[in-house]
């Protein structure tokens, strides 16, 4: 019989729906959990039926002998956990984005290999049927070499509310391009096959959250809307939007494009929320094809059953720990071009 995999969840916003993605996989057991919030801790313990409780995640790390922790807070403190985790000898899975940028994602890549624990990055996205057909169509040849793609994800009136963490630049690292954009950005790339960046260049603005917040009398300090182009070595290109506040039809756009030699492929949203749909463009016999993509699709599980299913299984977990460096280097060279007004290489 396969052994029960001890989990921990520190941060208990996002971590909380870590813990019931956990508990759909029959090995594992989440038996502890952290936050600063002592109310929060004991209202999703007592709900959730999980007794132990700590307000310090160090305490956590040194007094369970753990499996697995799943670290859900402020971007500022992804590395510092992640790494005492590592080194406490438990396997890690840490929301997105990875690190406040590349030197520490860096540095965390380095720990987990001296561990030899895993770190497995919470790209969320890639984890849904929709993005699993889509790529197989990928992998299947259907579209052909991709040479462009586009990657959305805009809110008319989404920010996080004023005067949190998500709003400071000291705790977030950025805002809606660092909290939405990696999302769609990784998106892209997996589907693309992470192909090697050679420059971006980057816009960002903050038009309209500036003001509201201003008006509440609270701190913000990040963008509002991102965007930027990024080029790759084969030759392809990638535009990604990214917005917390803009002025779109929508409440929320969320989209992928790509286009290939032989086809397209598109993903977007529904009636401005999180159910998603698929469509291919292709030219059969001198005619024009759009293809939908019908239930029931590709078979996928949740992030976290699947990190967990890696561990049991020793196989790779779907998202290699490189690819949240490599998200984590676009991001600071975009923020970089944004500054400067230049483009900004990539190594």
């Amino acid at each position: 019989m396969t052994k029960k995999i001890k989990i921990g969840v520190i941060g208990l916003g996002m971590g909380r729906g870590h813990i019931g993605g956990y508990r759909e996989h029959k090995n594992a057991d989440v038996v502890a959990i952290a936050d600063l919030n002592q109310e929060l801790l004991n209202t999703v313990g007592d709900e959730l039926k999980i007794t132990k409780r700590y307000t310090d995640p160090l305490e956590m790390l040194k007094k369970e002998n753990l499996d697995v922790v799943s670290i859900a807070v402020p971007n500022k403190f992804h590395k510092p956990l992640a790494i005492a985790a590592l080194e406490a000898g438990t396997h890690v899975l840490c929301e997105k984005p990875m690190a406040m940028n590349a030197a520490e994602a860096e540095e965390m890549l380095a720990v987990a290999k001296k561990t030899g624990k895993r770190l497995g990055i919470n790209f969320s996205f890639r984890f849904r049927p929709q993005s699993f057909a889509m790529k197989r169509l990928v992998e299947a040849g259907e579209i052909g070499d991709i040479y462009f793609a586009r990657t959305v994800w805009q809110r008319r009136r989404g920010m996080p509310k004023f005067g949190g963490w998500f709003g400071q630049k000291a705790l977030a690292g950025g805002g809606p391009l660092i909290d939405l954009g990696v999302h769609r950005l990784d998106l892209a790339l997996w589907l693309m096959d992470y192909p090697e960046p050679e420059w971006v260049m980057g816009s960002t603005y903050n038009h309209i959250a500036s003001e509201l917040a201003a008006k509440e009398g609270k701190k913000f300090d990040v963008e509002d809307f991102a965007c930027g182009m990024i080029k790759f070595k084969n030759g392809a290109a990638l535009e990604l939007e990214a917005s917390w506040a803009g002025n779109i039809r929508e409440n929320e756009q969320m989209s992928t494009t790509l286009l290939g030699k032989d086809g397209g492929l598109h993903q977007y949203n529904l009636k401005g929320g999180y159910e998603f749909h698929v469509e291919c463009y292709q030219e059969k016999a001198g005619c024009h094809y759009d293809l939908h993509l019908h239930p029931p699709v590709a078979e996928c599980k949740n992030p976290y059953y699947s990190f967990v299913d890696a561990i049991v299984k020793d196989e790779p977990f779907l998202v290699a720990t490189e690819q949240g460096v490599t998200v984590m280097k676009l991001l600071d060279a975009l923020y970089e071009s944004a500054a400067t007004g230049e483009p900004v290489k990539v190594s």
